[in-house]
C-alpha cells in the first residue's frame, strides 16, 4: 500500500498504544509544492486505511471551539515546557518570549496594504497594553532575537563529500579518497570546504565520531552521512529549528483560509495497538526506513543544488525541508485520542 500526497492536507494513515512515524514536506513559499511517494510505512497488513482531513479554516470560534484548540495547544506545550525547565527557563522568561512573538506576528501578518499593523490594533488583537506592544516592538527592531543554527566544518565536509560531483565515484557515491595526492584527495576536499581546519585534524575528528573509516592503505571512506552534535544545547536548537518549526509552519499554512494553494503535504502513520514485545524490532525497522527516506530526499535536494549558479547576482535561494521522525508516547499523564 502506498500513499501519495494529493489534495488537501494533512492526510493520516492509521491502524489501531500511540506509536507513529511522521513525514512532512515543508516549503515556505506556497506556490511551489513538492509531492513525494513516501512508500510503505509498515510490514503489517493491518497497517492500512487512509483518511484525509479538510483544512481547518480560521473562522470566529465559539467558546467550545476555543476550548478544543486550547486543549490541543496545552498538549503540544508539555514537551516544550519539559525542555524549558531542563534548560533553566522559567515561566517569566517564557511569557516574555510568547508576548514578543504575539507582537511580532500581529504586527507583520495583519497589516493593511503591506504596512505593519499599528500599535493600537496589535494591542486589541493580543490583549496586551499599547505600552507593552511599543516596548516589545522596540525590542524586535533591535534585532537581538535572531536564531542561528551552526554548520560545523565536519557537517560541511560530509555534505560536500556527498554533493560535489568530482568527489563522487562512477556510481554517484562518495569516492574513497587518499589523504594526499596530486589529484583529488581528502586534503583537497578539506582545503576547499573546511575553512582553516588542517586536513589532519579533520581526519582525526571524523574518525572519532565514526563518520570516516581509514583503510589499511591510508585511504579514507565516509560511512556516515550525519553527525549528532555533542552539545545538547546546539542539538535542541537544531531540532526545534529544523523539525518542530517546519511542522508547525505546515499546520499554520494549511489552516489559513486565505492561502492560494491546495495545502502542503503532511503525513502521519500511526498505530495504537503495538505489542510491547515487538517494540525493539519496530524501532529498528522504522529507524532504518526513515534513514533511507532522509538520504533519498537529501540526494534530491543536492541534485537541484548542483544545477544552480549560487554565485549569480539573480540567484534567490529558497528553504525546503522534509521532516521524518519516529515517536513513542511515554508521558503517562497525557490524555488524548488519536
Amino acid at each position: 500500500m502506498r500513499a501519495v500526497c494529493k489534495g488537501s492536507f494533512p492526510r493520516v494513515r492509521h491502524s489501531k498504544t500511540p506509536y507513529s512515524v511522521i513525514g512532512s514536506v515543508t516549503h515556505l513559499v506556497p506556490q511551489y509544492i513538492l509531492r513525494y511517494d513516501l512508500g510503505d510505512f509498515s510490514h503489517y497488513a493491518h497497517f492500512s486505511g487512509a483518511s484525509k482531513t479538510r483544512p481547518i479554516y480560521c473562522v470566529p470560534m465559539n467558546e467550545e471551539q476555543k476550548k478544543k484548540v486550547a486543549k490541543a495547544f496545552k498538549l503540544a506545550l508539555r514537551p516544550i515546557v519539559k525542555m524549558l525547565l531542563r534548560y533553566g527557563i522559567g515561566y517569566s522568561e517564557f511569557a516574555e518570549i510568547v508576548k514578543t512573538v504575539f507582537v511580532d506576528v500581529g504586527s507583520s501578518d495583519y497589516g493593511i496594504r503591506g504596512r505593519p499593523t499599528n500599535i493600537s490594533r496589535v494591542a486589541v488583537m493580543t490583549g496586551l497594553t499599547r505600552k507593552e506592544v511599543r516596548r516589545l516592538r522596540t525590542k524586535l527592531e533591535s534585532g537581538d532575537d535572531s536564531i542561528s543554527v551552526k554548520s560545523t566544518p565536519i557537517t560541511e565536509i560530509i555534505h560536500r563529500w556527498h554533493a560535489e560531483d568530482e568527489f563522487l565515484d562512477e556510481a554517484g557515491r562518495p569516492a574513497v579518497l587518499p589523504f594526499n595526492g596530486d589529484g583529488l584527495s581528502f586534503s583537497e576536499l578539506v582545503r576547499r570546504f573546511g575553512g582553516d581546519v588542517p586536513p589532519g585534524a579533520m581526519r582525526t575528528e571524523l574518525k572519532r565520531v565514526g563518520a570516516v573509516v581509514e583503510e589499511a592503505d591510508g585511504e579514507l571512506r565516509v560511512v556516515r552521512r550525519t553527525v549528532i552534535p555533542e552539545d545538547d544545547t546546539e542539538n535542541i536548537v537544531t531540532g526545534i529549528v529544523h523539525a518542530a518549526y517546519p511542522l508547525l509552519s505546515v499546520l499554520s499554512h494549511n489552516s489559513d483560509p486565505d492561502r492560494n494553494d491546495e495545502g502542503l503535504a503532511q503525513y502521519t502513520a500511526f498505530s495504537v495497538n503495538i505489542d510491547k514485545k515487538d517494540m525493539t524490532r519496530l524501532r529498528r525497522i522504522c529507524r532504518d526506513r526513515l534513514s533511507d527516506y532522509a538520504e533519498s530526499f537529501d540526494d534530491l535536494f543536492m541534485a537541484y543544488e548542483s544545477v544552480n549558479d549560487t554565485e549569480s547576482r539573480n540567484y534567490k535561494g529558497q528553504t525546503v525541508a522534509v521532516g521524518l521522525y519516529y515517536f513513542e508516547e511515554r508521558d503517562k499523564r497525557v490524555s488524548y485520542t488519536w
